[in-house]
């Protein structure tokens, strides 16, 4: 027989949740789109900083927000309130942006969206961004950084494309290589995205040690600002780290990508449709998210 102490333990050890913070989805969040619960957070969970999950399905717990304006920075867009991200990509931000700032006629870096508050899904645009730890930094060389913020809504960044992205165009510049250089050599960066003729022109710009360049990764759009995505954080559990990438420099590909732009295969017809995107719900995330949404 057992007794009542060791019916007692046995009880406790059973009623333990299967992961540390996770809860249930309570009836007001099941069935509800994430990005309206996340969206309607203005300020960050009081909670150890942490993201859980993946880039495009997760959230951030205890985020900090990047002030508005550094001595070489300026988040832009501050009505969206996407200026939210880990510490470690806040951190990241300053550091680069005193690097950027340091080029000829740049005086730091203009800050698009990193996260909302507590992460998760966006009210629009981005699929990912939802752990705090993807960071849009504009193409723009800064001349101040000193703007008002209805100047921040108003200006928009340029774009360094040219022919559907097959090649840079006459706004490039060396100090645009060299500032995304520097965000690639940063241990903590796990891929940098910008358009394909950007890759390209950097594999022919590149010099001595071109082991950098393997981060940097070619991807549609990313022409007015390139994305940065850093890794998990050391030792943090729940946090799916972006795959590695492929092997070499990935010039070769980047080259590919740029042929297919400028002579593009025939379609194919007997291709399938692509399927409608589906909204995520609390169900989709990890559960350590409602916890997240519950924090006050």
């Amino acid at each position: 027989m057992i007794s009542f102490l060791k019916r007692a333990i046995l009880f406790a050890a059973l009623s333990l949740p299967v992961c540390a913070g996770a809860q249930e989805i309570p009836k007001s969040m099941k069935g509800v789109h994430a990005k309206k619960l996340f969206g309607a957070h203005s300020a960050a969970s009081r909670q150890k900083a942490k993201p859980y999950g993946s880039y495009a399905k997760g959230c951030m717990a205890g985020g900090v927000q990047l002030p508005e304006s550094g001595p070489t920075w300026q988040a832009m867009r501050l009505s969206r309130n996407r200026n939210w991200g880990h510490p470690d990509t806040i951190d990241f931000v300053k550091k680069l942006s005193a690097v950027a700032a340091k080029q000829k006629g740049w005086s730091g870096l203009y800050i698009g969206d990193i996260s909302q508050p507590r992460g998760g899904p966006m009210l629009s645009g981005h699929r990912s961004h939802q752990l705090g730890l993807d960071a849009d930094i504009w193409m723009l060389a800064p001349k101040s950084v000193n703007l008002s913020r209805a100047q921040r809504e108003s200006l928009s960044s340029v774009s360094m494309r040219r022919s559907k992205g097959a090649f840079t165009n006459s706004s490039w510049t060396r100090a645009h290589h060299e500032i995304i250089k520097a965000a690639a050599k940063d241990k903590r960066v796990a891929r940098i995205f910008v358009f394909p003729g950007a890759k390209v022109q950097m594999c022919k710009d590149a010099k001595g040690n071109r082991k950098w360049l393997r981060k940097i990764r070619p991807w549609w759009g990313h022409h007015y600002h390139f994305h940065v995505r850093l890794k998990c954080p050391k030792g943090v559990k729940g946090c799916t780290n972006q795959s590695a990438p492929p092997a070499g420099d990935g010039c070769a590909d980047a080259q590919k990508w740029v042929d297919d732009i400028l002579n593009p295969p025939p379609p194919n017809p007997n291709a399938p449709k692509p399927k409608p995107r589906r909204e995520l719900t609390m169900v989709d995330l990890p559960r350590q998210c409602v916890g997240v949404l519950q924090s006050k």
